[in-house]
C-alpha cells in the first residue's frame, strides 16, 4: 500500500470544478492584484478568527516580516522566539537586523515554554532590548498564550503570533476569573498566517494573512505591504511587495468554507492513531509517544466540535527515529522530519555564537520527532498499514 504524507488531490477533486469557475471569473476580471477576492478572504479569515482586520499578504514569510516592520523591529533589537521551528520565523527577524533570543520549548507541546520566558525577561539587560516576543504555534496546538501574555503584559512587550501551522486552534483564557476561548492569532497584538499548499488551509501557490485587532496596526500594514506607498506613488516610509494576488485569495475563499470539517476529520484521523497505537502495545512499551493535546479536557463535552488541535501535523517521538524513517519510506509511507536541525544551530548564523548555546528540548525534538501522514482525506486503512509497519519494525 502507498500513504503520501499529503494527498493534494483527493482534497481538490471534490472543489476542482468549483474552483477552475472561480479562477476563470478571476482570469475575465482581470483583477489580479489585491481587488475584491482578496478584500472578501480579508473579511472572512478576519471573521473566523475573531479578529477585527485582516491583511493578505504573499506568504507567511511576508506576514511575519511586514509584522515585525510595522512594529518597528530594527538593527539592534531582540525578539523572543522558539529554536524549534520553520527558519522563516528566525529569518525574517534577521532581514530586519534584528536579532533573536531563543527560548527552550515545553517538551510535551514542542511550543515556547513560558517558565524559560520568564526567566529571560528577569535579566533586566536583555529585557529592556525586547521589542517583540514571538510565540509559534506549532504542529497546529496553541502556545500556552494565557501565561506568555500575562508575562509580555507585565514587561509591556507586544505577542506577535506565528500562527502558520495554527488556523482555527484555539486556547483557553482566563478573562475576568472565567476560561474564554480564543482563536490563534488575535489574542497578541497580530498572527500571522500561511496559506503553502500544504497548510490546512493551502492556495495553489503562497499566500499569507495578519489578522489583527489594532486598527492602526492594520493600516500600517496595509501600507507596508504595497511598497509603503500612500497614497500611490507617495512614499512615507519603505514597504515591500507583499501583496497577495487575486488568483489565490478566490481559491482560498472556497477552502475556507470546507476548513472546519477538515479539522474534525484530523482529529478523527488523530484519535484513530492513538487508538491503534494504544492497541499494538507501542505505547506500554515506550518505543514512541503519540502527541498531546494538552487543551482537549478543557474543550468540554463537544470534543469533536473545538479546535483544540487542529493536527497540521501528527508528530511523534521515536526510538531510533532515523532507522524507523528509512523503514517507513522502504515500505511507500510518507514520512517528515520536523525539524532536523535547530535554528541556533543553522549554519547561517554560526557568527552569532547561537551553535554555543543549548536548548536541550529543542535539540531533543529533532533528534527523536517524526511527522505521519495525518490529512483530512486519509482512510482508516492507510492508517492500519502505517501503525502495522511501525509495530513490525520495533518487533
Amino acid at each position: 500500500m502507498n500513504v503520501p504524507l499529503l494527498d493534494l488531490n483527493a482534497q481538490l477533486e471534490p472543489l476542482r470544478a468549483e474552483i477552475l469557475e472561480k479562477i476563470t471569473a478571476v482570469v475575465d476580471s482581470t483583477r489580479y492584484i489585491l481587488g475584491p477576492e482578496v478584500v472578501g478572504l480579508e473579511q472572512e479569515i478576519a471573521d473566523y478568527c475573531r479578529a477585527g482586520f485582516g491583511i493578505g499578504v504573499a506568504s507567511g514569510t511576508d506576514a511575519l516580516l511586514a509584522s515585525l516592520m510595522a512594529l518597528g523591529v530594527g538593527p539592534g533589537d531582540l525578539v523572543v522566539t522558539t529554536p524549534y521551528t520553520f527558519f522563516a520565523t528566525m529569518g525574517s527577524i534577521l532581514r530586519l537586523g534584528a536579532q533573536p533570543v531563543f527560548v527552550d520549548i515545553d517538551p510535551v507541546t514542542f511550543n515556547l515554554d513560558p517558565d524559560r520566558l520568564g526567566e529571560v525577561l528577569a535579566d533586566k539587560k536583555i529585557r529592556e532590548k525586547i521589542k517583540v516576543i514571538l510565540p509559534v504555534h506549532l504542529y497546529g496546538q496553541c502556545a500556552d498564550m494565557d501565561r506568555i501574555m500575562a508575562l509580555a503584559s507585565k514587561n509591556r512587550i507586544p505577542v506577535l503570533e506565528d500562527a502558520a501551522q495554527a488556523i482555527g486552534s484555539v486556547c483557553p483564557m482566563m478573562e475576568n476569573g472565567q476560561t474564554v476561548w480564543r482563536k490563534a492569532g488575535a489574542i497578541g497584538v497580530a498572527g500571522c498566517f500561511s496559506f503553502f499548499p500544504s497548510k490546512n488551509l493551502g492556495c495553489m501557490g503562497d499566500g499569507g494573512m495578519v489578522v489583527t485587532n489594532d486598527e492602526e496596526l492594520a493600516e500600517k500594514l496595509t501600507i507596508l505591504r504595497n511598497h509603503g506607498a500612500e497614497p500611490k506613488y507617495y512614499h512615507a516610509v519603505i514597504g515591500g511587495n507583499f501583496r497577495l494576488d487575486a488568483l489565490q485569495a478566490a481559491i482560498l475563499r472556497i477552502k475556507l468554507q470546507h476548513l472546519p470539517a477538515w479539522h474534525v476529520a484530523r482529529r478523527r484521523n488523530a484519535a484513530r492513531y492513538n487508538k491503534l497505537f494504544r492497541q499494538a502495545g507501542l505505547l506500554d512499551a515506550g518505543v514512541i509517544e503519540t502527541p498531546a493535546a494538552v487543551f482537549r479536557e478543557e474543550a468540554g463535552k463537544e470534543k469533536t466540535e473545538v479546535d483544540f488541535h487542529i493536527y497540521n501535523q501528527y508528530v511523534l517521538r521515536t526510538r531510533d527515529r532515523d532507522r524507523l524513517l528509512r523503514f517507513l519510506v522502504d515500505h511507500s509511507i510518507g514520512v517528515e522530519i520536523y525539524y532536523p536541525v535547530p535554528l541556533h544551530k543553522q549554519k547561517c548564523v554560526s557568527h552569532f555564537g547561537y551553535g554555543d548555546l543549548s536548548f536541550p528540548e529543542a535539540e531533543k525534538a529533532a533528534a527523536e520527532t517524526l511527522a505521519l501522514p495525518i490529512y483530512s482525506e486519509l482512510t482508516a486503512g492507510m492508517q492500519e498499514y502505517v501503525v502495522s509497519r511501525i509495530k513490525e519494525f520495533y518487533s
